[in-house]
């Protein structure tokens, strides 16, 4: 047989069994659609441009698609909070300049290994001092560099506000469902959303004993398990005020940085002191003048939004500035 004849009848042999294969293939492909052949009551509609379903993902049951959050960027920017639409803008530069410490944190770049540096937890004194508004923000940012994938957690669960701006639906599972039914995985419950390297988890359902699930050794279990299965992320935690629930203390305990949010002229400076005294030691620990004015040359400077007392000082320095500060505001009123 020639080489030509050969070619002729391979050929004819590849189409045989080609058709072969369609007529037995048990995969459907149709309209964006693919049913597995192995799995075959599980239909996976993925959207066009939408994020891949994270490697693991259960779905809710058959016929169900993975949960995709759109978040409403264009409300968040009428909050006068930061979307990837305004990376130049004043609130984005600030962000910057905050989540800077922290990714060094996380990268090893400090002088002292920092036990779970990718658990961040952003919290505030008491309510109204803007940790929502700066922990969405700070996720966002982080969420926006080249190499940094964000996991964000509304660990507020009594009021879930972060969640609800960010768009996940009411009543989604989420951190409760968790904490309550060990049988659940983090992906069961993990929300895709329309930025491709921001996840949510959401605070989940409205349960009886939510603050005393936050304090216990499950959620103890579960964030030593997020960082170390998601080591290559940076999981935010949107916490409860410090002084309005002991949880919040707990969580603090938990994880191996503290983003403190104060209200400028707003947050009493004794519920600050009284409130950094809940975090340990061990945690690096940031703060966070939200609703400052700054100025330079004489015009006012951001969104009603600013950053103070650095990053990472100790507890005994923090005090100490604190200190330093109100005897300046104290000689400043005696020589007026």
């Amino acid at each position: 047989m020639s080489i030509i004849e050969k070619a002729v009848s391979e050929l004819s042999k590849a189409r045989s069994s080609e058709r072969s294969e369609k007529r037995g293939d048990d995969t459907v492909h149709k309209a964006g659609a693919r049913v597995s052949p192995t799995l075959p009551e599980q239909q996976v509609t993925q959207a066009p441009g939408a994020p891949a379903t994270e490697p693991g993902a259960a779905l809710a049951g058959p016929g169900a698609s993975p949960k995709v959050v759109d978040i409403p960027f264009d409300d968040l920017h009428q909050r006068g909070m930061l979307t990837p639409a305004t990376p130049r803008s004043m609130i984005a530069e600030e962000y910057r300049t905050i989540k800077r410490p922290i990714l060094r944190n996380i990268d090893g770049e400090t002088a002292t290994d920092i036990r779970f540096a990718n658990l961040v937890m952003v919290t505030s004194a008491l309510e109204g001092d803007g940790k929502t508004f700066s922990s969405i923000n700070l996720a966002l940012s982080i969420a926006m560099e080249m190499d940094k994938t964000v996991l964000f957690v509304d660990a507020d669960v009594a009021k879930a506000t972060a969640g609800r701006l960010l768009g996940v639906p009411r009543n989604s599972p989420g951190l409760i469902d968790l904490l309550e039914d060990r049988s659940l995985e983090v992906s069961d419950v993990l929300c895709r959303t329309n930025m491709e390297k921001l996840s949510i988890l959401p605070a989940g359902r409205v349960h009886a004993k939510s603050n005393e699930l936050l304090a216990s050794e499950g959620m103890k279990r579960l964030m030593v398990e997020m960082s170390q299965r998601y080591s290559d992320r940076v999981i935010v935690f949107d916490s409860p005020p410090l002084l309005m629930t002991t949880e919040a203390g707990v969580l603090a305990s938990f994880v191996g940085q503290v983003v403190f949010v104060v209200g400028a002229g707003r947050t009493p400076q004794q519920a600050v002191v009284e409130a950094i005294e809940h975090i340990g030691q061990d945690k690096a620990v940031g703060v966070v003048l939200n609703g400052s004015r700054r100025r330079r040359m004489g015009f006012g400077y951001g969104y009603g939004y600013g950053y103070g007392y650095g990053y990472g000082y100790g507890h005994e320095e923090f005090e100490r500035r604190s200190a330093a500060q109100s005897a300046d505001a104290e000689g400043a009123s005696v020589r007026s």
